[in-house]
């Protein structure tokens, strides 16, 4: 395997990118996850296909768009439904959980508009809705590595900010911290990682990589650090496999990971219990 890992670009290119998301992914998960925001990750996935959607249709229907690389489009989509997200918090402001169906709904919506006008599903669009080992262009991976850069940045200046956030926000207002400059560059940042994922993982099952190892791992530990370290070893081991399953079964990679993510769940779970058993 290893051996033709190194003879193929595109094989160097998918498992490249998916180490890097299955580290920036769960990692970023944690705090989505402790902050009761899950199904933020499920909006900007399907605003992200809208994206996919919009840019194929300008490929089709409009000239000079035929070399127009998606992954852009759906990246700028994802960003400006964050966006949406937080102008409609402070609309809803008794009921700002409000704001995460209306943009999922409106990206769902979006989507089957523009797939239907640019005359339905194809090939490419399908391995954006799933993954794909062998769609993973060099480009691809020289995004998803400036990705992750800032991710690991982003996490490094503001692990204090976003923890005493995600656990005490009214506390870590009262304190002085920017409550609202520093969420609102976390959903940025969610978005990103989002829209990065997509070739390995798939548009429709990118939350899972976000949410399942992070759901594993708080099954198994009990501090933070402990959360997040497990969180991304678990991202880790289920990308890496899911990869070469897939390779070998010639599967789509975003189930196969999810299927090893729900299987490490699964295990930490009945783990738990044995323990609590045996004491």
């Amino acid at each position: 395997m290893l051996q033709t890992i190194f003879q193929y670009e595109f094989l160097q290119n998918a498992f490249l990118s998916g180490i890097l998301i299955g580290i920036i992914a769960p990692l970023l998960g944690v705090f989505v996850v402790v902050r009761r925001l899950s199904l933020i990750a499920d909006a900007l996935s399907h605003v992200t296909l809208a994206g996919i959607a919009a840019s194929w249709l300008l490929t089709k229907k409009v000239a000079g768009f035929s070399s127009l690389n998606p992954i852009y489009f759906g990246m700028g989509f994802s960003v400006i439904g964050s966006l949406f997200i937080e102008k409609l918090r402070t609309v809803y402001k008794h009921y700002e959980e409000l704001a995460i169906p209306i943009i999922l709904s409106a990206g769902i919506g979006l989507s089957v508009v523009f797939i239907s006008i640019a005359d339905g599903f194809n090939t490419d669009l399908f391995s954006y809705l799933f993954g794909s080992v062998s769609a993973v262009t060099r480009t691809d991976l020289y995004v998803i590595v400036g990705i992750s850069i800032y991710v690991l940045l982003f996490v490094t200046i503001f692990f204090k900010e976003l923890f005493n956030l995600s656990f005490d926000e009214e506390h870590a207002v009262a304190s002085g911290l920017p409550a609202k400059w520093i969420h609102f560059l976390f959903i940025l940042t969610v978005a990103l990682v989002i829209s990065a994922s997509m070739r390995i993982v798939g548009i429709l099952l990118v939350s899972s990589l976000m949410t399942l190892p992070v759901a594993a791992s708080m099954r198994l530990t009990s501090g933070f650090k402990q959360t997040v370290f497990l969180s991304v070893l678990f991202g880790e081991i289920a990308v890496i496999s899911g990869l070469v399953v897939s390779y070998y079964l010639d599967l789509a990679p975003g189930g196969t990971i999810v299927v090893f993510s729900v299987l490490l769940l699964i295990l930490s779970i009945l783990w738990t219990k044995v323990k609590l058993k045996r004491g």
